[in-house]
């Protein structure tokens, strides 16, 4: 037999056998993108993801972690281009997707993790909804942490802050907004720009979970921290529904699952660090002032004049109010039992 005679037989095979028993057929490769930064748990937690998606579809479907340059309103650009199919986003992002998230994020609304989780558990189908109909997938929700002032001089009430100027993510309008309405003067910049705005003094005041201001050492130059949880900060992982719609139906359920339970084992690790980190900070000099009652009503009072920017504005009002009524509700159920 010839050699062009055996080459035409291995041909005629595979074409007759079908793709099957040509090449393999490539995995689907999901690029996900986050800011966080790798060494921290929100990282870890994808890292954790991306495993059991490898084991959960026998290698089918590929979770490749991404960290472009740019803040979190620019992941979500990449993923409306499909740069990106997938994104671990904050409040921060989530909103320039759907806005139902920011009513979670109104400040000194919640006291405990407990009151998050109540009233998180019950609006996440109505959040879930939301994105779904602007075309993305929510599969997982995760905590970012309690929010805090880190400031260059020492903070103690609304009047300290307002003669500050305060950091704000670029393109973060809402925000910005709030900030403005409360009296505060914001200052625009990318992420990335924090440390030199602080150096420059270009920006005075930042509002961040303490895990950030320690990983990223930003405290250093903001020695002062107000000892207020000025707001809770949440996210989650989310997936364009076109790059969804390429992992095989069977697939779904157990991937969706995968990731729900990631999630779920980083949550504890993800809020004892958080108070982990500012005992931390202060054993390398932060300094944490305290707040009397007087200037916690003054805090609260300034918060109470910004709620209606809030409602309608920065969030829905039907969430804003189904939020506070969850809220109500759970505390009414904590003092009766």
């Amino acid at each position: 037999m010839t050699g062009s005679t055996r080459a035409a037989i291995l041909s005629a095979s595979i074409v007759l056998a079908g793709p099957a028993a040509g090449l393999a057929q490539a995995p689907i490769e999901i690029r996900l993108g986050t800011v966080a930064p790798p060494k921290s748990p929100w990282y870890r937690m994808l890292e954790d993801m991306r495993q059991e998606w490898t084991r959960v579809s026998g290698g089918r479907v590929v979770l490749r972690i991404l960290s472009p340059v740019g803040g979190e309103r620019n992941l979500v650009d990449k993923m409306r281009v499909q740069t990106l199919h997938a994104v671990a986003v904050s409040g921060i992002g989530m909103p320039a997707i759907d806005r139902g998230i920011s009513a979670l994020h109104t400040p000194l609304l919640f006291q405990t993790y407990d009151e998050l989780d109540y009233v998180r558990d019950r609006l996440a189908p109505r959040l879930e909804d939301a994105l779904s109909k602007k075309g993305v997938v929510v599969l997982n929700w995760s905590d970012v942490g309690w929010v805090y002032f880190f400031t260059r001089r020492p903070v103690r009430t609304p009047a300290d802050l307002r003669d500050l100027r305060v950091f704000t993510t670029s393109g973060d309008a809402e925000t910005e907004t709030l900030f403005k309405a409360a009296g505060f003067t914001p200052a625009p910049l990318e992420p990335s720009d924090l440390l030199s705005a602080l150096q420059t003094g270009m920006v005075d005041a930042f509002d961040v979970p303490p895990l950030f201001a320690l990983l990223n050492q930003s405290f250093a130059l903001a020695p002062h921290m107000v000892d207020l949880r000025w707001a809770v900060l949440t996210g989650g992982t989310l997936i364009d529904a076109r790059a969804w719609a390429r992992v095989p139906a069977e697939l779904r359920a157990p991937l969706l699952e995968a990731s729900h339970q990631a999630a779920a084992r980083y949550r504890a690790q993800i809020r004892k660090l958080g108070d982990d980190a500012v005992i931390e900070m202060q054993r390398q000099k932060l300094q944490v002032h305290p707040i009397d009652e007087a200037a916690r009503k003054a805090w609260r009072e300034q918060v109470d004049k910004v709620y209606p920017q809030i409602r309608g504005t920065l969030a829905p009002a039907d969430l804003f109010d189904e939020v506070l009524r969850l809220l109500a509700e759970y505390r009414h159920q904590a003092v009766t039992r």
